[in-house]
């Protein structure tokens, strides 16, 4: 029987969800749905992703009881360090996967899209690992405030491409991969959310949820229970929230916190915060909650957070949403950037802005001194220093 938060066999989430593709993109497609789970499910493939993901990629990643942030907030606040992995964040879980996918289907030449730079960078690396061609799509903006990921990304081989249309973000990075996808179909499109359609967001999920495998062992050792009573992350397409919520999906007495963008605040016109300000409607090939005008036009997102500044959620996060089984929540730009301090000044960590957004509802939220919370810390600050520079005071 398939449990109420796996899609079904047209990789539908409820109603979100499907694959809404041209007919020249279906061989492809269909040729990824046909195998993904066959692939992943093998004893081969299992054995060269764990032998990967501990060797090469540095996990199993600390679960870190965060003393003088649970002082300061009043319970007992873990954070899950994904930016321990190698390359700075979460996204190389699902690189590493995706590139063992695209080899045992004869792909060479890999194409990618990313916002904040951490998936291209990512996707980079496990190629030049593989030694396949990687080609990464990247808004003209995002490429000026991430230059430390596009330079990243050159000196791993890759060929950056601007996309240079709508809010030049990520967004349009993605419209010009499917575009290039569709005219070369003999591509393998390693998608970095869980975004697009069936069966990528699924497939991205499976990947990410190693992160909630471990915390289930690692919360057992530290405080008897596999279960945290709360877990927050952020969310813009939202593979790192996918990967956090996983394994405690069906378990609905843990509580599940999904943090947006609201950039200059929600309804300021400058804001990524779609499940407060979207519709149904379908972008990227998937049927879910996106912002968009009366005609059915997206609405182009801001977010100070790269990674962010996404105009839709996967089609699990929409369910979720619709659902009730996530709260929803957001932080603006400044309360971003305040969150990333508070926690640099008591920690010692320098979280990525998208991150800090996650770590910006904690002032919002009533907890108990009792409460159990693990923050999913999707990436470090590296990326983000210039941002940050600005913000630094005397």
């Amino acid at each position: 029987m398939r449990a109420k938060f796996q899609p079904d066999e047209n990789g539908y989430f409820g109603q979100f969800g499907g694959a809404y593709i041209p007919e020249l993109l279906y061989p492809n497609v269909k040729e990824i749905e046909d195998n993904y789970i066959q692939i992943i499910e093998s004893q081969e493939f299992q054995e060269e992703y764990k032998s990967l993901l501990k060797d090469y990629v540095g996990r199993p990643t600390p679960l870190y009881y965060a003393t003088r942030l649970s002082e300061k907030y009043g319970a007992h606040i873990y954070l899950k360090r994904e930016d321990l992995n190698h390359t700075g964040a979460h996204k190389v879980n699902n690189t590493v996967g995706q590139i063992l996918i695209a080899k045992k289907l004869g792909k060479t030449q890999i194409i990618a899209e990313t916002g904040a730079g951490q998936h291209g960078v990512a996707t980079a690396t496990v190629c030049a690992l593989m030694g396949m061609d990687c080609t990464v799509f990247m808004g003209e903006k995002d490429i000026v405030r991430q230059a430390p990921n596009v330079a990243r990304m050159k000196m791993l081989g890759a060929k950056v491409v601007p996309a240079t249309s709508g809010s030049k973000t990520l967004k349009d990075a993605t419209n010009e991969a499917i575009r290039y996808w569709i005219q070369n179909p003999h591509t393998f499109y390693l998608i970095g959310s869980v975004v697009g359609p069936h069966p990528h967001p699924d497939m991205v999920a499976r990947l990410q949820a190693i992160i909630s495998e471990e915390m289930k062992w690692q919360l057992k050792e530290k405080t008897g229970s596999e279960n945290p009573d709360t877990i927050i992350a952020c969310v813009g397409g939202g593979s790192n929230a996918a990967g956090a919520f996983y394994h405690y999906l069906e378990d609905e007495e843990v509580e599940l916190i999904a943090v947006e963008a609201a950039g200059l605040g929600v309804h300021s016109g400058e804001s990524a915060a779609t499940s407060q300000l979207g519709e149904v409607g379908i972008i990227h090939g998937s049927k879910t909650i996106l912002m968009q005008d009366e005609y059915g036009q997206i609405v182009e997102p801001y977010s100070i957070s790269a990674g962010l500044d996404y105009p839709g959620v996967g089609p699990l996060h929409a369910f979720l949403f619709d659902t009730k089984r996530a709260k929803f929540m957001s932080a603006t730009d400044q309360e971003a950037i305040d969150a990333a301090f508070e926690l640099t000044e008591i920690e010692g960590i320098i979280p990525a802005l998208e991150t800090a957004h996650a770590l910006a509802v904690l002032g919002k939220m009533e907890l108990k001194s009792d409460q159990v919370v693990v923050i999913n810390l999707s990436g470090r600050g590296d990326k983000d220093l210039e941002t940050y520079m600005k913000h630094l005071k005397d």
